[in-house]
């Protein structure tokens, strides 16, 4: 008896050191830093790129759902140019993300920082000071033109002084940065210079991936890494809100399981027009509601153009008592 108390005690020592030794190494090493380029950058006042940047921060790039106090969402989804000045959190098993101000104030926001620099957080996802950001915006493959006009709208824009608390991570959030299982995101290819704004799949397919990031909602995702475990599109991503469980539909155009078999565009243009329906949908609908159809007919010929793939959601939605 006393040999096997022993041994558990060995044993409780080791794994407490062992738990040690790796919340140590964990706390030493997830604050890695990386090295990114500088994508050039050529801001204009130019009433159309001005334009362009501003349809795109608070329409199919949503970067206005994430970058604003959620108190002004009525108030966006009102077509108000309310302050793209953070506030709102974004809460995973990773952590608490607190999206920053993005309005030019010097101390809060981003006034302190390069063009390059913004640039670089939204073309690889590395931050200023080298550190690898989660892979909220897919826009690695963004035209270098709305990349330009993006930014050019966001210098454009008055200041808001509005301190934005870091970041939380989590002892997972940690680890995950620690192992490098989050790195800084490579563009598949050069970025293009620019491309037309036309109803077309070409058109379509660059919306959905690089702009309006439906393949980072609509498709199974390891919510631990971001890391994608299934087929883009297919569908299949949970999430818990407080008013109910919405889980992402199946958007390739399986004729079983697919939404969008039985959709014809104008019931898809309808949607997107409509607005949110379900109390805490973290689908955008303020955001969407505002693109233009030639911009939502391009995303239905890109998904109608997908292979099918058969992936069955039950309900997308289920309220919560």
């Amino acid at each position: 008896m006393k040999k096997i108390f022993k041994y558990l005690g060995y044993l409780f020592v080791g794994v407490l050191l062992i738990g040690i030794s790796l919340f140590a190494i964990v706390s030493m090493t997830w604050k890695k830093a990386y090295d990114a380029p500088y994508p050039p950058i050529s801001i204009s006042s130019d009433s159309t790129v001005l334009a362009r940047g501003q349809y795109l921060v608070y329409g199919p790039a949503h970067c206005a759902t994430c970058h604003i106090d959620p108190s002004d969402y009525d108030a966006m989804s009102a077509g108000e140019l309310v302050p793209i000045a953070g506030g709102s959190e974004i809460i995973i098993p990773p952590g608490t993300f607190r999206p920053r101000n993005l309005t030019p104030d010097i101390e809060t926001g981003i006034g302190s920082l390069t063009n390059e620099e913004v640039a670089r957080v939204m073309r690889f996802g590395v931050g200023h000071d080298g550190r690898v950001l989660f892979p909220f915006m897919p826009f690695e493959n963004m035209t270098e033109e709305d990349l330009n006009s993006i930014i050019s709208f966001l210098r454009s824009r008055p200041p808001v002084s509005r301190k934005i608390e870091a970041t939380e991570y989590t002892f997972l959030g940690k680890v995950v940065l620690a192992v490098g299982m989050i790195k800084p995101i490579q563009p598949g290819a050069t970025p293009k210079k620019a491309l037309k704004q036309e109803a077309s799949v070409v058109y379509g397919e660059y919306l959905a991936n690089s702009v309006a990031n439906c393949a980072g909602c609509h498709s199974p995702r390891d919510l631990k890494s971001g890391e994608f475990t299934g087929p883009k599109f297919s569908g299949g991503l949970i999430f818990e809100e407080t008013a109910a469980t919405f889980t992402t539909p199946n958007l390739t155009p399986d004729p079983e399981t697919g939404v969008l078999a039985t959709w014809t565009e104008d019931t898809f243009i309808q949607r997107f027009k409509s607005g949110p329906i379900h109390e805490g949908t973290p689908m955008p609908w303020s955001s969407f509601a505002m693109m233009n159809e030639v911009d939502v007919k391009a995303i239905y010929m890109y998904l109608k153009s997908l292979p099918p793939t058969k992936n069955l959601i039950e309900k997308t939605v289920v309220m919560k008592d």
